[in-house]
């Protein structure tokens, strides 16, 4: 078995994927807080997004700052446009179109079980239900890659969490959000010039 180094490959390319659906009517929701940390990334590194062959939206940039001050890690941002249960066929394209191993995959999308305005990073594992999660990891046939969960929180009382992560924020979480998605695009660049387990230490608030 290979081991994947704790700090990544200077010249490693990336693929960064942001989990959401696709449509005006979706982009407000909680579902889709993957894109909207995806577009804060693009936005720091002045990126615009391009329809690619696999069908996602995609950027191709450096982010963040190597060791020495040089630029970091080369970069492809991706959204897909297909539906989040469906969106490893996309991943997928895109990995193959630009040489990214699993261990270079970082998927960004929303976690239930972790409060809202929360991040936390992992490698592998389980998908917790995540439909879009699943759907990448059946495609790839690998669960080894790195994901940024971004906490949305669990929805009160009984209501269902399919339904809960099809709402859009609530107006107290609005007034936060644009900080969470300010320290998700931290994490995400920390994971890529400094390593997991350095931006684990970083990101992850004391239990």
């Amino acid at each position: 078995m290979a081991v994947t180094p704790s700090v990544p490959a200077a010249d490693a390319t990336w693929l960064v994927v942001g989990l959401g659906n696709p449509g005006p009517q979706y982009a407000g929701n909680r579902h889709n807080v993957g894109q909207m940390v995806l577009e804060e990334l693009a936005g720091r590194a002045g990126a615009s997004f391009k329809k690619h062959r696999s069908g996602a939206r995609a950027a191709e940039c450096r982010l963040g700052t190597g060791p020495g001050g040089r630029p970091g890690p080369r970069v492809v941002l991706a959204a897909p446009t297909s539906y989040m249960n469906v969106s490893g066929g996309q991943v997928v394209g895109l990995a193959r179109y630009f040489g990214v191993a699993p261990e270079h995959l970082l998927v960004v999308h929303d976690e239930l079980d972790i409060p809202f305005a929360a991040v936390r990073l992992k490698r592998g594992g389980g998908e917790g239900g995540h439909n879009g999660l699943r759907s990448i990891s059946a495609s790839l046939g690998s669960k080894d890659y790195l994901r940024l969960r971004v906490g949305v929180g669990r929805p009160p009382g009984r209501q269902d969490p399919a339904d809960f992560v099809l709402k859009n924020f609530s107006s107290t979480e609005r007034k936060e959000l644009p900080l969470l998605l300010v320290d998700a695009a931290d994490a995400a660049e920390a994971v890529l010039t400094e390593g997991l387990e350095a931006a684990q230490q970083r990101f992850h608030a004391p239990a």
